[in-house]
């Protein structure tokens, strides 16, 4: 029941209204007073609507909102984060390759920079469709600290993250807080692609069509592949106008000059539909395929005579036949050539299905043969025996965007993860075609609602849901098909972002207090690791955090060597000299320590002057 807004009628935004009815282009956002964003009327545009003349002023073609360029800044902007391994909630740490990081995607894709440049062949992400009733994320740059908690409802009274705010579409930056989401989200999620790399984006028809603006900025108009129309749905939704049937998948290139050059790769496996073989021939189901072809060449053109009726057919007009004469005769004696279904017709070429698995099939922009949002929800239940998760993608959908873009041993990154489906995708397309994929999933910690299903059996968050999902769909695939994936990769390595491994060394003077200086003796925070002060410098240093690694007691001292030489780290307090040549002797690329490793500055001279003499090619650094 509505409540009595006991005040009077606001003439002004029912005004508003009424011109936006009439000319909706004339909306745009301004601020009030009090610096709150609201409705309000382009009265340039307006002027033009109402003009049967141009009135001068300055025009671009352009795509922009409220806080376009905070979300370009934002995305540039440095910050003082970590990813803490999390060994306990992982799958076979130390031989898995896939990753599972928990926390806010933007910080994530800033600490994913150097790491995973250019080393990523297909991102596949599902944000949420801004339908009304979606989170969406409360990026710093959306508004002050003030903003955020003053009638927004970012935040609930304890100053955490209220994940539970759904973005109206009566707020006044209903479109531009997800349109400044997406777009620092999205300029990251380009760096990390390779050149051969394609991004499929799923959404519905709530932003299709600011998604696609935003992505013609930020990969290029020219690199738009194509939008692929998904059939989510059988059913009719007997309560709309036109029931929506449907989701868009926007796909782009990272560069569509490399990607075009290797179009040959963006094929479908071809699963036979058509193929036959009635005449029982040892090579296999095949298709009956025109022996004609474009083109009028003589050498191509001449009379064939079926044998069965002794009718003599020449190519169509402006055609001509596929081969010369004397491949022609090979191919009959060959029995690669039939002449119709009761053989009384022109000559036709038989194509066998191993041959057209060879060549793949060019992708259709419509899907109708992958799954529907029902199969997603299925395959929830099979895996937990409940409906845990309300809206998932159905594997076939998502494994057949990996089957188009990826090949061999290619890297997979979804950073709004959600239930996690695609991992499990990944899973099912690497046991299908002994492939070796490997997978980056990001999902924010979002808490679950407190009346849900998965909240009554357990799960606290949705990061919970999508690594229970991962380790039930590994163990489901290996005990359906034991023979086959002794070798299939269904562990995964837990991340979770948290501030920064070291301690805040800016203090102003007023900060200071006897007993303080005590503090300040390690720059690094108590209630850190060795893993943890490993993998920092592994983000610093850009390497993958996927890689193999080992410990190994010298001296008293633990070394960690991570990949075989990569990086070598030793943590521990004054470490001696022995040490310090044992892991010189190795050679390795870069070695760390830290700062607290030597007892004073003559002590760190001496390891530079040790690494110079034993390994002088080894960066040596200190935390």
């Amino acid at each position: 029941m509505e409540k009595m807004k006991m005040k009077s009628v606001d003439l002004t935004n029912q005004n508003i209204e009424k011109i936006g009815n009439l000319f909706p282009n004339c909306i745009t956002e301004t601020k009030d007073e009090n610096g709150n964003l609201k409705k309000a009327i382009n009265f340039e545009v307006l002027k033009q609507m109402l003009s049967e003349d141009i009135i001068d002023g300055d025009e671009a073609y352009e795509f922009t909102w409220v806080g376009k360029k905070a979300s370009i800044v934002e995305s540039n902007k440095p910050i003082r984060k970590t990813l803490r391994p999390c060994r306990e909630e992982s799958v076979d740490w130390d031989n898995t390759e896939n990753l599972y990081i928990e926390g806010d995607n933007l910080e994530v894709l800033k600490l994913l920079q150097e790491s995973y440049l250019n080393s990523v062949k297909l991102i596949y992400i599902d944000p949420p469709y801004n339908t009304g009733h979606d989170f969406v994320y409360p990026d710093s740059f959306i508004m002050d600290n003030e903003d955020y908690n003053e009638g927004t409802g970012y935040f609930d009274d304890d100053g955490n993250v209220n994940f539970f705010r759904e973005n109206s579409s009566s707020a006044g930056k209903y479109h531009s807080d997800w349109c400044s989401m997406m777009y620092s989200r999205l300029i990251l999620a380009r760096n990390l692609l390779c050149e051969t790399g394609t991004i499929f984006i799923s959404i519905d028809v709530n932003e299709v069509h600011n998604l696609r603006k935003i992505c013609d900025e930020v990969f290029g108009e020219s690199n738009f592949v194509a939008e692929i129309i998904w059939n989510s749905r059988k059913s009719v939704s007997n309560d709309a106008v036109v029931s929506l049937n449907h989701n868009n998948t926007l796909v782009y290139a990272k560069n569509m000059t490399t990607f075009y050059a290797n179009k040959s790769e963006f094929k479908l496996p071809d699963v036979g539909e058509g193929f036959g073989n009635p005449d029982n021939d040892p090579r296999g189901p095949w298709k009956a395929d025109p022996f004609d072809s474009p083109g009028i060449r003589p050498n191509l053109t001449y009379g064939i005579i079926n044998p069965n009726t002794g009718i003599e057919y020449w190519p169509p007009e402006g055609r001509c036949w596929r081969t010369g004469e004397k491949e022609f005769l090979d191919f009959l004696a060959d029995n690669r050539i039939i002449f119709g279904k009761t053989g009384n017709s022109k000559p036709q070429l038989k194509r066998f299905l191993t041959e057209a698995q060879d060549k793949g099939l060019t992708p259709k922009s419509l899907w109708d043969d992958c799954g529907t949002a029902t199969d997603g929800t299925r395959e929830i239940l099979n895996l937990f025996g409940s409906k845990v998760f309300d809206t998932p993608k159905p594997v076939g959908f998502i494994k057949k965007i990996i089957e188009l873009a990826t090949s061999k041993n290619d890297l997979v990154l979804d950073f709004f993860s959600g239930s996690a489906t695609t991992a499990h995708a990944v899973l099912k397309y690497n046991e299908e075609n002994n492939k070796k994929c490997k997978y980056i999933m990001v999902q924010v910690n979002e808490p679950l609602d407190e009346k849900s299903v998965a909240t009554k059996e357990g799960y606290a968050n949705l990061s919970d849901i999508g690594k229970e999902r991962i380790r039930r769909a590994g163990k489901k695939i290996k005990e359906e098909n034991p023979l086959t994936t002794l070798d299939l990769d269904v562990g995964f390595r837990v991340f979770k972002l948290d501030s920064s491994n070291m301690t805040d060394v800016y203090y102003s003077p007023n900060d200071y207090s006897q007993g303080f200086l005590s503090q300040l003796e390690s720059n690094i925070k108590p209630d850190r690791t060795d893993l943890d002060l490993l993998f920092g410098c592994l983000l610093e240093w850009g390497l993958p955090l996927s890689l193999p690694y080992s410990s190994e007691q010298i001296d008293g001292c633990t070394v960690h060597n991570y990949n075989d030489g990569d990086l070598i780290a030793c943590f521990d307090e004054n470490v001696p000299e022995s040490v310090i040549k044992e892991i010189a002797k190795k050679k390795p690329l870069r070695a760390v320590f830290r700062d607290s490793s030597f007892v004073d500055s003559p002590s760190k001279i001496n390891v530079g002057e040790i690494f110079k003499l034993i390994a002088p090619d080894t960066r040596v650094k200190v935390i």
